[in-house]
């Protein structure tokens, strides 16, 4: 068969399997919803990885992960390169007590969304401005409180691979108001799951760990060294590297 054609059947088959996972994992979610809430992370950590294992074997997606030794071992600020629903997911099974920063839409998610916020993710109201910020601060200190790794998408948004670099401030709010390390993530997510979840094209998706970026970093000074960062690591690794931004862009 075609090879190309071969692909979109599997990616298919793949969204197929996801959608089915989902409502079987979302239905089955009541019980603990109700009665073991403190079970919410663990099974999360179980759909995702389900979801991945899916992934691998009939997309033919490999994982490659590398810099892992750069994380601590409690909480800490994961600054992520997002470029497909992948990275969404990944976290989840690659650190013991992940929690996510995600917009707020997502908690409508019939069967899913309830399940996220009760798993300790971050809802945020992207036009909520101050009270937003300060809604996100707070959750972040339970987050922290709970030994919890925050994973945020500084970009706010999917970005394709090389694409110039912009950053939302949020990223150096957070940094600021708890203290913690901010490790650079880089990745090439997006050449095999496309923006948009439908298309996937086999291959190895990488995910690079940076070392720490210096603590005391302002928001003037911690954006662009995200940015150099992320621009480092997919040199160094062989990944489409991004674009540098405008001059009018502070990343």
């Amino acid at each position: 068969m075609d090879p190309f054609v071969m692909t979109v059947l599997r990616a298919l088959a793949f969204n197929l399997y996801f959608l089915l996972l989902t409502i079987v994992m979302g239905i089955l979610a009541f019980p603990i919803r109700l009665f073991a809430p403190g079970r919410a992370l663990a099974y999360a950590k179980a759909w995702t990885g389900l979801t991945l294992r899916g992934l691998q074997h009939i997309c033919r997606i490999d994982i490659k992960v590398s810099g892992m030794e750069h994380l601590p071992a409690g909480p800490c600020l994961l600054a992520c390169q997002h470029q497909s629903e992948f990275d969404t997911l990944v976290w989840m099974n690659l650190v013991p007590r992940p929690t996510y920063v995600m917009k707020r839409e997502l908690e409508r998610i019939p069967l899913v969304g309830p399940m996220l916020r009760l798993s300790g993710m971050i809802p945020v109201d992207r036009d909520g401005k101050a009270k937003a910020l300060r809604a996100l601060l707070a959750a972040t200190d339970a987050a922290v409180a709970d030994g919890r790794q925050v994973i945020i998408f500084p970009e706010g948004t999917r970005m394709p691979p090389g694409a110039p670099v912009s950053l939302q401030p949020g990223i150096a709010a957070l940094a600021t108001h708890t203290g913690l390390p901010v490790i650079p993530v880089a990745t090439d997510a997006g050449l095999f799951w496309k923006p948009g979840g439908l298309f996937k094209r086999p291959g190895t998706i990488h995910i690079v760990v940076g070392a720490p970026l210096p603590a005391g970093l302002r928001r003037a000074q911690l954006l662009p060294a995200i940015a150099q960062a992320w621009r480092q690591l997919c040199t160094d690794h062989g990944l489409p590297v991004p674009a540098q931004a405008s001059p009018a862009d502070p990343a």
